[in-house]
């Protein structure tokens, strides 16, 4: 499946991506481009999105195909692109009997950045996500939601180009849950990140969003997400997800 979009600056360009676990396929032939933006990567449980960001992050080496940041090839400067980065894993990677405050400055120190500087950039990230009353709060007490945007909001110290998001809403509250993709998507909109945000849950995807289904281990679709609903004459993402990756004699 061709590449939908021309490649451009802070593009991620995924090329051929096989990878196997075992005897098991978790992805086959995945070529696509990232561009600046709110990109979508939708799929079941099972479907390959964890393994691809375990890709991206260069946390499992590719096996096949290869794998660019802005042109720059992850399997020879991973460093480089990894200080470009920002991620948000399914689980948690916080340390729960630390502060947010504590979690924030350790974090910033990793990347070289001073508690000062740390507070001053993301003061107005916790402001908006209602974090800034329990800056000192320990992590162990706050809820999964509240835990959520602490991460959120640590990835984004060390000014990243690109925002990676694997399931960052699973078993979230509805208020949680609206308040991080709303920061995500105006995040996508002022700072022209390119962002990827995966994830199972349709009503996460609107009409304008650069869409991806992944099924299977293979992207099935790749799309504005209104002209797959077009191309393929569905109503709703619901309809289009279902169409695409049920036998359409059960649909």
């Amino acid at each position: 499946m061709g590449h939908w979009r021309e490649v451009s600056i802070m593009s991620i360009v995924i090329n051929n991506i096989d990878f196997m676990y075992r005897n098991k396929r978790a992805l086959a032939d995945l070529s696509c481009t990232l561009v600046p933006g709110f990109n979508v990567l939708l799929g079941p449980n099972g479907a390959g999105k964890s393994t691809l960001l375990n890709l991206l992050t260069a946390q499992r080496p590719l096996q096949r195909g290869t794998i660019n940041f802005d042109g720059v090839d992850i399997e020879k400067t991973p460093r480089q692109i990894m200080q470009q980065l920002g991620v948000v894993f399914q689980q948690t990677t916080l340390d729960l009997d630390l502060s947010v405050f504590q979690n924030l400055t350790y974090f910033g120190a990793l990347h070289g950045i001073k508690a000062r500087v740390v507070l001053e950039r993301i003061t107005p990230v916790l402001t908006q996500l209602g974090l800034i009353e329990r800056l000192h709060d320990t992590v162990r007490d706050l809820n999964e939601g509240h835990r959520r945007r602490v991460e959120i909001a640590r990835c984004m110290i060390h000014q990243p180009r690109y925002l990676l998001l694997d399931e960052a809403t699973v078993g979230l509250d509805v208020d949680s849950r609206k308040l991080i993709i709303e920061h995500i998507r105006l995040l996508a909109q002022q700072q022209a990140m390119t962002i990827l945000w995966t994830t199972h849950l349709l009503d996460e995807v609107q009409e304008d969003d650069p869409l991806y289904i992944l099924n299977h281990g293979q992207l099935i679709a790749q799309g504005k997400c209104k002209a797959l609903l077009s191309e393929h004459q569905q109503d709703s993402v619901f309809d289009l997800y279902r169409w695409l990756t049920q036998p359409q004699g059960l649909v």
